[in-house]
């Protein structure tokens, strides 16, 4: 297990992430993690926000925001 400030060095690509409860840990290692909502890249030292219920990464507060609307309309 990481937390998410640890760098993982030498891997290339798309990173496969467990959201967990202020910490992620690494299924696949890689560079970066793809927001949900808009598809931007954000290396992993730059991940802040994701959701462990929906288990995806978002960019900023703004996409998580913009998600828990969408995903609270649909109940």
């Amino acid at each position: 297990m990481m937390n998410r400030f640890e760098r993982n060095f030498g891997f290339k690509g798309e990173a496969k992430l467990r959201y967990l409860d202020g910490e992620v840990q690494v299924v696949t290692p890689g560079e970066f993690v793809r927001c949900a909502v808009t598809g931007t890249t954000i290396p992993l030292d730059e991940l802040r926000y994701w959701s462990v219920a929906l288990q995806e990464p978002y960019v900023d507060a703004a996409a998580s925001l913009k998600r828990v609307r969408e995903t609270s309309e649909k109940s």
